[in-house]
């Protein structure tokens, strides 16, 4: 495969699983009453936008994350100045539902033409145009009204009840945490068709073991069932190597069955570069078995639920220093492993999405400045204090934590390039 289908297989995987992030958030704030101003795939300058309904659906040029911006998740910047000329459009409803800063010339409508007096563009939806006579006239505004800065610029306002912060706390934090739920929902899915395509890895049954190495050493045989590692339950080879890698080299008790009775014997595990292995070989045609539809979610969930404690654990020693930050993989060793999926097939491929979507809801879901998990952190205290934080102060907090986020993406992938190219 080379390194241009490389790029664009990953591009395209990691776009699904923003795409299902970012859908989440969308669903539940529309459902909430929300507008929603823009769904984004990518970051920095548009590639490709297109209003639909309230909404302006865009493809930006990073392909590295994506976003929703709903009305009043940050401090609401519509305004016109007073002493402008505005240009209004009245509906048949007597209502004005479009204004412009400049003068339309390809409007067969007739306009309604005065300088701005006063406004209220969130609660009480009204100007004051003041008329070349100096005759002042209060109209009302549609709760959609469009406001044309210039031919380019227009912005649609949002009344109070359209924004995020009018919202109650259980809507407010659903519309926030369905990002995430989405990205693992969407997990489950794709390990339950992983299943359904490969089959079901239930138990891990001893082919034989190589001469010399610690599964022989320790009286491990052919035709032994590894159980558990250390008390941890094990029935797939995932597990089975978390368990040696966290080991880091120290003596583990591993749980065997035999002819019906469970053993436990001591093993140390070899180092293998980056992993630990104890030489054993597995019956592979013994250890999986084709799965019914019902069977296949059942292994869904389970994998799910057995990966998110391997994420949350790494997240933990990462935070309390038993990881390097040079353990990170970032863009470009998660586009290597992406080419070498694609290349091992479709199954594989489908499995390595699976564990994506998973860090991604997890990642989010950290209490972390920029993330999801930080904007639950701060639901959560405005419904402990009764009334929420300043949004100002909000936003303040996520720049920073945004503009942190950038630092560590440039390190972790610094990272990835010394390793994958240098090494």
């Amino acid at each position: 495969m080379t390194s241009m289908q490389t790029v664009i297989i990953f591009i395209l995987v990691l776009s699904l699983l923003v795409f299902v992030h970012e859908l989440g958030h969308f669903l539940f704030a529309k459902r909430a009453g929300i507008l929603v101003r823009e769904f984004a795939i990518g970051f920095g300058p548009k590639i490709f936008s297109k209003l639909y309904g309230e909404t302006l659906y865009s493809i930006r040029a990073l392909p590295l994350g994506g976003y929703v911006r709903m009305a009043g998740e940050d401090a609401e910047v519509v305004e016109i100045k007073t002493g402008s000329l505005v240009y209004a459009v009245q509906s048949g409803e007597g209502k004005l539902n479009h204004l412009y800063l400049y003068e339309p010339t390809d409007l067969p409508e007739q306009l309604i033409v005065g300088r701005l007096v006063e406004a209220d563009l969130e609660k009480q939806l009204y100007v004051v145009l003041e008329d070349q006579n100096e005759v002042e006239m209060r109209y009302a505004l549609d709760p959609q009204t469009i406001i044309h800065y210039d031919q380019k610029t227009h912005v649609q306002i949002a009344p109070v009840d359209r924004q995020f912060g009018s919202k109650s706390v259980g809507q407010k934090a659903m519309a926030i945490f369905a990002g995430p739920l989405f990205n693992i929902i969407l997990t489950v899915i794709l390990f339950a068709t992983y299943a359904l395509m490969a089959g079901i890895e239930d138990q891990l049954p001893v082919d034989s073991t190589m001469p010399g190495k610690p599964a022989q050493k320790a009286g491990i045989k052919a035709g032994d069932v590894i159980v558990a590692v250390d008390g941890h339950e094990v029935h797939t080879m995932d597990s089975l190597r978390y368990y040696l890698i966290d080991s880091k080299g120290k003596t583990v008790t591993i749980t065997i069955e035999r002819n019906g009775k469970k053993l436990n014997l001591p093993v140390t595990p070899e180092k293998n570069g980056d992993v630990y292995q104890i030489g054993a070989y597995f019956n592979q045609e013994k250890m999986k078995r084709k799965a019914t539809i019902g069977e296949a979610l059942t292994d869904g969930v389970r994998e799910t639920y057995e990966w998110s404690g391997f994420i949350l654990d790494g997240f933990g020693k990462l935070v309390t220093g038993q990881l390097s930050i040079k353990s990170l993989g970032g863009p470009v060793q998660m586009g290597s492993i992406t080419g070498k999926a694609a290349e091992s097939g479709l199954a594989s491929l489908i499995r390595w999405m699976a564990l994506l979507s998973l860090n991604l809801g997890i990642f989010n879901l950290l209490p972390i400045p920029a993330l999801d998990g930080s904007r639950l952190v701060f639901i959560a205290i405005e419904a402990i204090r009764g009334r929420p934080v300043s949004p100002n102060k909000e936003s303040l907090v996520h720049f920073v934590g945004f503009a942190l986020l950038m630092v560590l993406m440039l390190v972790v992938t610094f990272n990835d390039i010394k390793t994958i190219f240098f090494t």
